[in-house]
């Protein structure tokens, strides 16, 4: 039978991640930032205005594309609920004893009623980079697309898009930095690691929870599943 090459990357978006970036089959490029959140409702209402007013100077600055995409996860505490035990059963004193019990208790009912969710917060850039007939109408798809790289040929310079990219992004990435810092969010490039991982987790939603996968960024640049087909 005929060696058989195909694989399931070849329908993917992604071509390539490289130098904390994401390189699209259609030559775009997007760096993506990860955010940290304000509880709104704590504030005080001048504090609430001052972020108001800092938020409406962040979009009128803007002067680009972005994508902010909120990701919610179910959060497994059964790990924290081990620890909670193991410290209670430490404990001696009958006092400190029932608070502990009481706060397993009350996590342990908390988590049956609710579903606690795990909340992630992105902003995404992306080159302006025409996009090929053969590419998708959206430059921004390749962050629910799964994960996959080097699978399909290419026509253009992988290289050149990156060096191109890195002259086009960086500022407009580093002025969005600065201008969330003015409302109190942190806004942090993921690094090529990250970008690898955070593809990973989205294409296996079902992992072990604090699962990490390898170092070694290039064992996933090769076919995740290959053919299960024998030569009688």
């Amino acid at each position: 039978m005929p060696n058989i090459t195909a694989t399931t990357q070849q329908h993917l978006d992604i071509e390539d991640i490289r130098d904390d970036l994401v390189v699209l089959k259609n030559g775009s490029v997007a760096g993506v930032l990860k955010t940290t959140a304000v509880n709104f409702d704590l504030l005080s209402e001048i504090e609430q205005d001052a972020i108001i007013a800092a938020f409406s100077m962040l979009i009128n600055s803007i002067t680009f594309p972005i994508q902010i995409v909120i990701r919610s996860k179910k959060l497994d505490i059964s790990g924290y609920l081990e620890k909670v035990v193991q410290v209670e059963n430490k404990i001696e004193d009958k006092l400190l004893k029932h608070q502990a019990e009481a706060y397993r208790r009350f996590v342990q009912e908390t988590i049956q009623q609710n579903e606690v969710l795990d909340k992630k917060f992105y902003i995404i850039i992306s080159t302006n980079k025409p996009i090929s007939k053969e590419g998708s109408a959206n430059p921004f798809e390749f962050f629910t697309r799964l994960f996959g790289m080097h699978t399909k040929r290419r026509s253009f310079n992988v290289d050149k898009s990156l060096r191109d990219a890195k002259m086009e992004l960086e500022p407009k990435l580093g002025h969005v930095q600065k201008e969330f810092r003015r409302i109190g969010v942190k806004a942090e490039k993921l690094t090529t690691q990250e970008l690898v991982e955070l593809y990973f987790d989205i294409y296996n939603p079902s992992a072990v929870h604090g699962q990490r996968i390898q170092t070694d960024i290039n064992d996933y640049q090769t076919a995740i599943v290959n053919p299960a087909i024998f030569e009688e």
